[in-house]
């Protein structure tokens, strides 16, 4: 059964929501997906220093995830730039939305006329207009300052914060949140695509305040440098803690994974996230789906993960 009617909220970044609206945009009309803009490597950080703009690859992968698939329009906007020029490894979308953010002196119009150019279910919206870094504290005491620093930094995450703190949230998020059925977060990175975005002004809030069927999407796999050594609770605590109130819902793949694609991941110093989930079985529905995508690599697979969280929902 297909509802277009239930207003779904999506948080998070990177290719983990991007990979989540891919799924979702053929069982509803009403899609909201709230950005995190701490990113500052690749792409993106080299627009954010040059142009002192938000990171736009995260918005634009969220863009094109609800845009019609295959088109050539999509594929333009994920082209990146080969060779050895000053445009290598930029992609054309990001481009695009820092020509229209120096045209228009708007990041907000810039993500409103991609989104038009692309013909998009939905919407897509960063958290804040503020232009934040992305802090940690870790274990040995020490504060760093960058979102690629703080992956690099040989120790473990204790705390997250943005700077300046309580940057005020893009105007419709708070009300997407509080309006919406279903608020889904995860998968994805969880100090610095999910996490990031409960720091700003009213969003925490917003979320602990509405009706809305509250879920989150575990990882399949830990990410290095940021949730080494995490279980499916450490990431389902760490949510709870900097959302202020228990989830809901906690998805969990059980589909196995080749053996060749866990080698190439071991390599990279990435595991299995181990599920321990049984201790929480009194206060939190648990939902374990094969959601595996495993063509390459292992991610979750969109029309498998939009299954199980409609499920829950028709």
């Amino acid at each position: 059964m297909i509802r277009k009617n239930i207003k779904t909220v999506g948080i998070g970044g990177g290719t983990g929501l991007s990979t989540l609206l891919e799924g979702i945009k053929y069982l509803t009309d009403e899609i909201t997906a709230i950005v995190t803009v701490t990113d500052d490597g690749g792409s993106s950080g080299r627009l954010r220093q040059d142009f002192n703009i938000l990171p736009p690859g995260d918005i634009r992968n969220c863009i094109v995830s609800l845009a019609e698939s295959g088109s050539l329009l999509s594929e333009l906007f994920q082209y990146r730039f080969g060779g050895k020029s000053g445009l290598s490894g930029h992609s054309f979308g990001n481009l695009f939305i820092t020509a229209i953010t120096d045209i228009t002196g708007s990041f907000a119009r810039g993500i409103l006329e991609a989104s038009r150019i692309l013909s998009i279910k939905g919407r897509v919206l960063p958290s804040t207009l503020e232009n934040v870094v992305l802090g940690a504290k870790f274990a040995d005491g020490s504060r760093i300052l960058g979102q690629t620093k703080i992956i690099n930094y040989p120790d473990a995450i204790e705390e997250i914060f943005l700077s300046p703190p309580d940057p005020p949230a893009y105007k419709g998020v708070l009300r997407a949140c509080r309006e919406a059925d279903v608020i889904i977060l995860g998968p994805g990175s969880l100090f610095s695509s999910i996490i990031p975005n409960l720091l700003v002004k009213g969003v925490a809030g917003a979320i602990r305040s509405s009706k809305a069927k509250k879920i989150y999407m575990c990882n399949i796999m830990t990410q290095p440098g940021e949730t080494d050594g995490f279980t499916v609770t450490g990431h389902l605590h760490a949510v709870e803690k900097y959302l202020g109130c228990w989830i809901d819902y906690l998805i969990i793949n059980s589909g196995g994974i080749p053996q060749k694609l866990l080698r190439r991941h071991e390599r990279k110093k990435s595991y299995i996230v181990t599920d321990d989930s049984t201790t929480l079985t009194d206060r939190i529905k648990i939902i374990r789906e094969d959601i595996l995508c495993s063509k390459n690599f292992v991610r979750h697979d969109p029309k498998k993960t939009a299954r199980v969280i409609f499920g829950l929902v028709l």
